[in-house]
């Protein structure tokens, strides 16, 4: 098991403004939370170092990139077990489509996120991936209509 890392009020304020924006400057980081410059930075690369930060990403808007459609899949395997879920979670992580994917609990075993440009494109991931595959007893999708809460930890409300 993984050591809980200890975090102050300053870092808890770092963490949610470079949940906002990874791109802010670090005096601005150190204007915000009220810290040096050098204060700011040191904290960051001890966040970075122990892996609370694991990533500085861009939250891309799919319906630009041509992704129009969002898919929620819920997954149900045969014979749940670690090697047809593994082998499973292994080959769907290698489908562009998939950008997100959790292992639940409950009468599914997967969640899936899939993006795609139209419903052929769905079509196409869902032959490919769950029809053909023995170890898959069945799948349910929900299509998202709308976003309420922007994607991504910042958690930005996008209704007013």
């Amino acid at each position: 098991m993984r050591k809980t890392v200890e975090l102050d009020d300053f870092d808890r304020r770092l963490i949610e403004l470079v949940r906002q924006n990874n791109l802010e400057p670090a005096r601005t980081l150190a204007e915000k939370v009220g810290l040096s410059i050098s204060a700011v930075l040191r904290r960051l690369r001890r966040l970075r170092e122990n892996k609370v930060i694991v990533a500085d990403i861009a939250v891309v808007d799919p319906a630009l990139t041509g992704a129009a459609l969002t898919m929620h899949v819920l997954v149900q395997m045969k014979v749940p077990g670690r090697q047809p879920m593994d082998a499973f979670a292994r080959r769907i992580a290698r489908r562009p489509e998939v950008t997100a994917a959790w292992e639940v609990t409950g009468e599914d075993d997967f969640v899936l996120k899939v993006e795609v440009g139209s419903m052929a494109e769905y079509d196409a991931f869902i032959r490919e991936e769950l029809d053909e595959d023995d170890g898959v007893l069945g799948f349910k999708t929900f299509i998202a209509i709308r976003p309420i809460i922007a994607d991504g930890p910042s958690r930005r409300p996008l209704l007013a």
